[in-house]
């Protein structure tokens, strides 16, 4: 059952900013595309000097990702990246209050390999990456085929509620991300599943495998749910156009030959799978993520600040 957010629960002034913050989101959603986009840059500006620990991590993320740019084209990076993080942030409101008009605002690419998937009966595994504008790709999607979202968390407890709301109004169902065995019975039922392992869960499991040539954590799971459902493990990113101009989901042929029953080569595919993703977009992806937080046995970590 969906629970509707009750304000009385959340009139401590401590929930004072969040409710600021989710008017202005909701707001600021209802206007043109394009000036979402400028409050989102202004925004973005802001998060870049208030943010310095993020700033590094995307430093030493890029640096791993292209190793030949230079100092100044890392720099530019890093600032666009926020700049699109800042974007996100007010493209939440579109995915919550917003997801009709969404669909005039979005150009699918490869629509028949997700069909072409759902046909065989065993659900969609959705393969993808955190990219700044993920919140946009769901509620498209959800038009084409039933869908269910993986579900983590949020710190704070009031918009934790509205993400939770709103995911559950939307979606066919929302999963706990500590209990995947829902997920693995959605996907029996026929559901696509949106999943995006591309971040650093530590944990016992994962395997250490290369990503963009740096040894990092990757999840068993997407194999796993593979074999155990029989799902299809379908490829997909998205684009913010930029300018007002909307975006582009982009989904690509279902793996072959996947899973193979060996986790790290299956993990291995993952990653690499992940990296071609993000390098059709790399502008817009979330570079601030801890990616090499867990390192190898004997390994330093990488983001102490010199």
């Amino acid at each position: 059952m969906i629970k509707a957010v009750k304000v009385k629960d959340y009139l401590a002034p401590h929930f004072w900013p969040t409710w600021f913050s989710i008017a202005l989101i909701r707001f600021v959603s209802k206007m043109h595309l394009g000036v979402l986009e400028k409050c989102g840059a202004v925004l973005g500006k802001l998060l870049y000097w208030l943010m310095p620990k993020r700033r590094h991590i995307a430093d030493v993320n890029l640096r791993f990702a292209f190793p030949d740019y230079t100092d100044k084209q890392i720099k530019d990076m890093i600032k666009i990246c926020f700049r699109n993080v800042g974007i996100a942030a007010f493209e939440v409101g579109l995915s919550w209050w917003e997801h009709e008009r969404l669909l005039a605002l979005c150009e699918i690419e490869g629509l028949e390999h997700l069909q072409q998937a759902q046909a065989k009966g065993k659900g969609v595994i959705i393969l993808t990456a955190h990219f700044t504008c993920l919140e946009i790709g769901g509620p498209v999607l959800n038009h084409y085929v039933p869908f269910q979202v993986m579900y983590k968390r949020a710190h704070n407890p009031l918009f934790d509620a509205f993400m939770r709301y709103h995911r559950g109004r939307l979606y066919k169902a929302i999963v706990d991300h500590h209990k995947p065995i829902s997920l693995i019975r959605g996907l029996k039922k026929g559901y696509a599943a949106w999943y995006a392992p591309d971040q650093d869960f530590g944990g016992k499991d994962t395997v250490f495998v290369p990503f963009f040539g740096v040894e990092a954590t990757a999840l068993t799971a997407p194999a796993r749910f593979a074999e155990i459902s029989g799902a299809p493990v379908v490829p997909y990113y998205i684009i913010r156009k930029m300018s007002g101009k909307g975006y582009k989901l982009v989904i690509l042929p279902e793996l072959e030959n996947f899973p193979t029953g060996n986790a790290e080569v299956d993990a291995l595919t993952v990653n690499q799978t992940i990296e071609h993703l993000i390098l059709q977009n790399p502008e817009q992806y979330l570079w601030i993520h801890k990616r090499y937080k867990n390192r190898p046995e004997g390994e330093a970590p990488v983001y102490l600040v010199k």
